[in-house]
């Protein structure tokens, strides 16, 4: 055995990480650090006084219903990719595309709604940080709804499949957190209010 071949074995292999789930996890980590400045002053600003009280839209528990439901098709897109089962992948990406859809809908019709109660974006605070978060979200769901349009397109071009995941898992990965992030800023929303 020469020297070389006793090194290389000797050599452990590097872990990495596919540079797109890289991007993906930085993008994550920073939304999660800009709602943490933003219900972090909501907090503060909350309890210096001056604050309007106010019930949630009710059509605001249906849209997180959608949501959820949004991510479970999701995950059976990533499930009909790892079996290799094209028509089913793209269906369950279009179902979450037009349920994030319907999220954004629903989001604007609960504006229009508080805005009929008196709660505006312009006037107290407590109204503005409900229009700044869910409008920040909505803005990081359209992000997701990108990713899941490219995601279709690579489906339709055949590109994701059970030996290439990467698209879907990186969509997949997204997605959930995007629900994930909805579930915490509603039930902080419903606590704080």
């Amino acid at each position: 055995m020469t020297a070389e071949n006793n090194l290389s074995e000797n050599v452990k292999p590097v872990l990495s990480i596919n540079k797109w789930k890289f991007i993906t996890w930085l993008f994550i980590i920073t939304i999660v650090m800009l709602f943490a400045s933003q219900t972090s002053a909501y907090l503060v600003r909350r309890a210096e006084g001056n604050w309007t009280e106010f019930e949630m839209p009710p059509i605001f528990y249906w849209s997180t219903l959608v949501l959820l439901v949004s991510s479970v098709f999701m995950f059976l897109a990533q499930r009909a990719a790892r079996a290799d089962a094209f028509s089913k992948l793209k269906m369950f990406i279009t179902i979450t595309f037009g349920f994030g859809i319907a999220f954004l809908v629903m989001q604007y019709i609960g504006w229009q709604e508080l805005q009929e109660t008196g709660i505006y974006l312009k006037g107290n605070p407590s109204g503005s940080f409900l229009y700044i978060l869910t409008g920040l979200h909505g803005f990081h769901l359209i992000t997701g709804l990108v990713v899941l349009i490219t995601s279709l397109i690579a489906a339709f071009k055949m590109n994701i499949h059970s030996k290439s995941l990467v698209k879907i898992e990186v969509c997949s990965t997204y997605w959930h957190f995007l629900d994930i992030l909805w579930i915490y800023l509603f039930v902080f929303l419903l606590y704080f209010r």
